[in-house]
């Protein structure tokens, strides 16, 4: 079993979600005792909140790049980054830590196109649904990804950031998300992508008129598989 790498606290609520599902994984997988190796540096949220809000992701960058070689160094055979927005400073890290990343936007990627969906909603921050390093990773995949109008992103960003990273959950908050991904779905939309690792604790399929595509789970699961790919090929 490989040692899998978790660069979290972005925010510490869903990384936690990503521990509980690879050991879940691992288990099923492996039954009896098994749980995940796994190594965890997790970071500031306050910081790279702060720094994001300001613009300065190289100095975002730099600080991911730094946690990211203590994974190297603490034994870890892969990363995850355990979050959608700051896989925009991924290329960054790549350049300076020799660890392979399961990059999230491919792993949701292949599921979306392994099950058919070729017209997909994207939730997230401002920042996921606003700008290419997410979307344009998908398109070039072959996928046609619809975001919410102006409104609706400045909902979905401000319920992220002032309520779910900071524990809360709020049914006012998922009756205004489901408003918005029934827009999705008038806009085309066949699935939607929860590309935000938090949305996932406020919004269930029961809550949807769309299949959901929880990244949180779907990184985690790809993590399992990775893991124990050499074992079980052998």
């Amino acid at each position: 079993m490989k040692t899998i790498g978790l660069l979290g606290g972005m925010s510490w609520e869903s990384t936690v979600t990503y521990y509980r599902l690879i050991n879940e994984g691992i288990k099923q997988r492996l039954g009896g005792l098994h749980s995940a190796k796994i190594v965890l540096v997790s970071v500031d949220f306050a910081e790279v909140e702060q720094l994001q809000h300001v613009g300065d992701w190289q100095a975002a960058g730099a600080l991911l790049t730094d946690a990211a070689a203590g994974l190297q160094k603490a034994g870890a055979d892969f990363m995850l980054i355990c979050t959608n927005t700051m896989h925009k400073v991924a290329a960054q890290i790549q350049s300076q830590v020799s660890l392979p990343l399961l990059h999230i936007a491919d792993a949701t990627a292949d599921k979306l196109l392994a099950e058919g969906v070729s017209t997909v909603g994207l939730l997230g921050t401002r920042f996921t649904m606003e700008q290419d390093f997410y979307k344009q990773r998908l398109i070039e995949r072959g996928l046609t990804v619809v975001v919410p109008d102006d409104a609706g992103r400045s909902e979905v960003n401000r319920v992220i950031y002032d309520e779910l990273c900071l524990g809360q959950i709020r049914e006012s908050s998922r009756q205004q998300y489901q408003k918005v991904i029934r827009d999705l779905q008038h806009a085309g939309a066949e699935a939607v992508i929860l590309g935000c690792t938090e949305i996932g604790l406020l919004v269930r399929a029961q809550d949807s008129p769309l299949p959901l595509y929880d990244t949180t789970e779907i990184h985690a699961k790809i993590a399992v598989q990775y893991a124990l790919e050499c074992d079980e090929n052998g």
